[in-house]
């Protein structure tokens, strides 16, 4: 990793911490953990507090002036923040309010720009840098940057060489860009067809593929010790997210399960991730009544945490928080009770508090008054630097921007992220034996959900050689905007329908018949969630994604060019059923 000078106090930091240089291949032995130990002890209170938290920050560059920071922080830019509150990380957003990314050069040089802020302020402790980089549908750094299918398209794809590839390119060009911890991979077994958080950010209804996938990309996350493209890899979300029908965003979910039930269906994916190393595990902000009756969400919850995560799978790395920001955490509690019980029920690290001058002094005063114990907070600091350690976060805080064209979305790259993206394909049902087309049509229509989507994916056909016309009709199709679309499938020779949420959405639905009503052969797509095969057409394909490179893949299936090799990672319910590991081939 690219190193620029470091002030005297971050080098004698370092020494205090891990003694000798280490090694790339280096696991730190037990003389580095009692110097981080030592070091704990000499930190003060105050100090100690701001490593617990992990807060967004708002704007691109380290010394841009945003009036939102002045709002949140009582400072102008993000270095200010930093220099305020000595944070132990942050994390990146590309939305409207926080927007920390543009391009890959920018975020680089942000990084660097508060990591200086953090070595020449208070502890001079680097940063821990994060952002949901899932892939798939929670992806926050777009192209250039290599994009992969997501979760469940890997699942379909069966292979956990795959799935550690994509982790392992991921985690290159993230660190390249000076981002050290990834919130990936979702470990949760989505066995509920109606989730409306989780979905296609699960690799499956089945915990054993679910448990394959995820340890496979926990290894190429975190590669080996001090790796200089190795990133801290968080499995999320505690004690499993997969069986809700409410989103924790806006509301406070409930999951039914016994412990036993716990044990056999969501906890496999968390043993595996734990099993392979797993720097950190994110809570869930959800009720488990049957595990915990005291109404608590999980996030809060000393029998979650601490009864299932530390006793029962012997866990002892870093646990972090979901967004303090999310209502399913924020019903039962103020927003400076809610760090205290969190940090009571065996969270280390909390993430993005609403207020975050409120949430440390919610801390200082826990201790203060004795509610919490210092020795408490050591325990979580002691965990947070040694993960700082393992991933070279302390020796390597700074990059090299002039390198980013190198490493991020280069060529080879790229070339990797479409091959293991044809391998996700699935098509669930080819009746008609409209596929592979025969010959390529001269002309076809490509409607349905998605803007974007249908206009990529008619681009692609329309190279291959087929006049394509591209009819977006949205998620909720008017009855004008059905019938333009039975008007220009009258002109096609075969018709390509998208969908998402087709199985919920009977507007969609009505496209779907009338379209078939035309007779053009009508290949529908399910583009996110698989369920939407489970209406009837002659003719379905998924692609559990609605990227470009998913389209790309699409194409070559629909022409013939490739064979398709995904099954399905879920069982799909009526009212045409289709069992896991079903998929056509040819």
């Amino acid at each position: 990793m690219y190193q620029v000078a470091r002030p005297l106090a971050v080098v004698a930091l370092v020494t205090a911490v891990v003694g000798a240089p280490l090694t790339a291949s280096a696991q730190p032995d037990s003389t580095s953990a009692r110097n981080i130990t030592t070091m704990v002890r000499r930190m003060s209170l105050e100090d100690k507090v701001g490593q617990l938290f992990v807060t967004y920050l708002n704007g691109q560059s380290p010394d841009e002036v945003n009036p939102a920071n002045r709002t949140n922080f009582g400072v102008d830019t993000p270095a200010q923040v930093v220099a305020k509150f000595h944070p132990g990380g942050v994390i990146y957003f590309n939305n409207s309010t926080r927007d920390n990314i543009d391009t890959p050069q920018q975020v680089a040089t942000l990084s660097n720009g508060l990591q200086r802020a953090a070595m020449s302020s208070g502890l001079h402790i680097p940063l821990a840098i994060s952002t949901d980089q899932e892939m798939g549908i929670v992806t926050r750094i777009g192209a250039p940057a290599t994009q992969f299918p997501g979760n469940m398209a890997l699942g379909a794809g069966r292979s956990t060489a795959d799935a550690e590839k994509a982790a392992t390119i991921t985690a290159n060009e993230l660190r390249a860009m000076g981002i050290t911890q990834d919130f990936a991979p979702d470990a949760d077994v989505n066995s509920n067809p109606a989730n409306p958080v989780i979905g296609v950010r699960s690799y499956s209804s089945d915990p054993a593929l679910a448990s394959d996938m995820v340890a496979a990309q926990v290894r190429g996350y975190q590669q080996r010790y001090l790796a200089k493209g190795a990133v801290s890899a968080t499995a999320k979300h505690f004690p499993g997210h997969g069986d809700t029908s409410e989103d924790s965003h806006t509301s406070l979910p409930v999951v039914d399960r016994t412990v036993e039930q716990w044990r056999k269906l969501d906890a496999p994916p968390f043993r595996a991730a734990i099993a392979a190393g797993i720097d950190s595990i994110m809570t869930a902000h959800i009720q488990t009544p049957r595990i915990d009756p005291s109404g608590e969400p999980a996030t809060l919850s000393a029998p979650v945490v601490t009864g299932l995560l530390r006793n029962e799978l012997h866990y002892d790395g870093v646990v972090i928080t979901d967004s303090l920001e999310m209502e399913g955490v924020r019903q039962l509690h103020s927003d400076a009770r809610i760090p205290v019980l969190a940090l009571k029920a065996g969270v280390d690290q909390l993430l993005m508090p609403v207020n975050l001058q409120v949430a440390v002094n919610g801390v200082l005063d826990a201790v203060r008054s004795g509610e919490l114990s210092e020795r408490r907070i050591d325990q979580s600091v002691l965990r947070i630097l040694r993960m700082k350690l393992l991933r070279g976060m302390l020796t390597s805080p700074l990059v090299d921007v002039g390198a980013i064209p190198r490493t991020v979305g280069s060529p080879a790259n790229l070339a990797t992220a479409q091959r293991i993206t044809d391998r996700t394909t699935t098509v669930v049902r080819n009746d008609a034996k409209v596929l592979p087309l025969a010959k390529k049509p001269a002309s076809a229509l490509v409607t349905g959900w998605g803007e974007t989507t249908t206009r990529t994916l008619a681009a692609r056909l329309t190279a291959r050689g087929t006049t394509t016309t591209a009819l977006p009709t949205g998620s909720a199709p008017t009855e004008a905007q059905i019938v333009a679309a039975e008007q220009a499938a009258a002109g096609a020779e075969v018709v390509v329908l998208l969908t998402n949420s087709l199985s919920t959405q009977s507007a969609q639905q009505a496209l779907l018949t009338r379209l078939r009503a035309t007779g053009k052969p009508v290949v529908a797509v399910a583009v996110q969630n698989p369920y939407d095969v489970g209406v009837d057409n002659p003719t379905w394909l998924a692609t559990y994604s609605y990227g470009a490179g998913a389209m790309e893949s699409l194409a070559k299936v629909v022409y013939g060019e490739t064979g398709p090799k995904g099954k399905l990672p879920v069982e799909v319910p009526g009212p045409t059923r289709y069992p896991l590991g079903h998929g056509v081939t040819w």
